[in-house]
């Protein structure tokens, strides 16, 4: 299990870690802004199209042939892309990256809900809500300090040892957890869920520069939503489905869901507002950026391990609520600061953002996927976590939009200001939403 949480933890790191590279590689590799956010618009593209087959890889093959093929996959995308020229080559690395990390995560979960007892599971989910929250949250960081005393691949080679580690564990330990069913596989199925969330990760991506309103953003749009449509009755009407959409008649799953798909949009859009406000508002260089981002990575950290033995104890109704309501609390702090505001009080409200966020997500998440029995658990755990992949998609597409709304709005860092503000105001929303949310949450047995 250890060696799927490492696999898991690098995958999310990686999904942030660029944000903060995206300068230099700009510069290196002679490319525009948006062309470089193909970096990391093609990795999670990659992720949401491999997501949704997880679960139909477990009914085919043996649990550890699918991590080793997924991780060696990801070995492979890290040394395309560390040892990569020119851009071309430096996104086909990173797009195998996403294949990595599309398989591990779902299976990370999945496999913890079969092998642990249920009195345990909140502990072990919390440690796994390291992998999905304080990943990306300490990406920042790391790739700051590693910027400044070293050239933008690095940030490749720094995943290589971790990875290779993740492999040797995974081929020593891990168990096969499902029975290999082979079930019928249904191509068709496969094409619309290929299409369906292909379209809506591009669609998202293009909003930023095209606006939301654009044909090269509907378009894609529509033909995505029209796609999942058809891939959702077709998974309502076959023997075989390729992903179990019963699970959505389990209230505390779909609750469950939805708290996880706000909670991961709120962190990956202040994960990537927040170094651009301390960069080009507050005026530090990149690598006290990481630095005055370490104390809320480290709180992120504690706070992940702790949620899920207070599940054990607690349940997930009232550690929700004050999640969100926390991570509500430390948006506000963030959105009373400006351009001459003192270091501590942006640090202070990161650290209260990071305290509420994972409060809430691993007791959100153990509350819906511990509601599914048996095989359904594989089912749940791609589903969550491909919808998580879009809302942090659509969270960072609109982030980004309103950012360009403020900045538009008056000149130079005060413009900056007020457009990362408008970010911060959505991210405040999307915390409200949470917290309204959770009252939804009861009490399991």
């Amino acid at each position: 299990m250890f060696g799927l949480m490492i696999g898991g933890f690098v995958g999310m790191f990686s999904e942030t870690a660029l944000n903060v590279a995206l300068s230099s590689i700009m510069a290196e590799l002679h490319v525009t802004q948006g062309t470089a956010q193909w970096l990391v618009t093609g990795y999670m593209l990659v992720i949401g199209i491999c997501m949704p087959l997880s679960g139909l890889l477990t009914r085919w093959f043996s649990t550890k042939r699918i991590v080793l093929s997924a991780l060696g996959a990801f070995i492979v995308g890290v040394l395309i892309s560390a040892l990569g020229s020119n851009f071309g080559i430096v996104l086909l690395g990173r797009m195998i990256q996403g294949i990595g990390t599309g398989v591990v995560l779902p299976l990370m979960f999945s496999v913890a809900m079969q092998i642990f007892p249920p009195y345990k599971l909140g502990t072990i989910m919390g440690l796994s809500a390291l992998v999905i929250m304080f990943a990306p949250a300490i990406a920042p960081t790391v790739t700051g300090l590693v910027l400044a005393n070293f050239a933008w691949n690095a940030v490749f080679w720094v995943l290589l040892p971790f990875l290779i580690l993740a492999f040797v564990l995974n081929a020593l330990y891990l168990e096969n957890v499902y029975s290999q069913s082979k079930t019928p596989v249904d191509w068709i199925s496969i094409f619309a869920s290929t299409i369906g969330f292909s379209g809506i990760v591009l669609g998202a991506s293009f909003a930023s520069d095209a606006g939301w309103i654009s044909v090269k953003v509907l378009v894609p749009l529509i033909i995505g939503l029209l796609s999942l449509i058809i891939f959702t009755i077709r998974q309502s009407n076959i023997k075989y489905p390729i992903l179990n959409l019963v699970v959505f008649r389990s209230e505390p799953f779909a609750v469950g869901t939805l708290l996880v798909m706000l909670d991961f949009g709120l962190i990956l859009a202040s994960m990537y507002l927040f170094p651009m406000y301390l960069q080009r508002v507050i005026g530090l260089p990149i690598g006290l950026t990481g630095i005055a981002m370490l104390p809320g990575g480290i709180v992120n950290a504690a706070v992940s391990g702790l949620a899920g033995r207070l599940y054990d104890n607690h349940g997930a109704k009232w550690l929700s609520r004050g999640g969100f309501f926390i991570a509500a609390l430390g948006v506000v702090i963030l959105l009373s600061t400006g351009s001459n505001s003192p270091l501590w009080q942006v640090i202070v409200g990161h650290i209260v953002l990071m305290i509420g966020a994972p409060l809430a997500m691993s007791p959100s998440q153990t509350y819906g996927l511990n509601s599914l029995a048996g095989v359904l658990n594989a089912d749940g755990s791609a589903i969550l976590n491909t919808l998580e992949q879009i809302v942090g998609a659509l969270s960072t597409a609109i982030a980004t939009s309103v950012l360009a709304i403020g900045t538009a709005a008056a000149p130079g860092v005060s413009g900056l200001s007020q457009g990362i503000h408008y970010g911060f105001i959505f991210v405040l929303i999307v915390a409200i939403c949470g917290f309204l949310l959770a009252f939804r949450v009861r009490k399991q047995a």
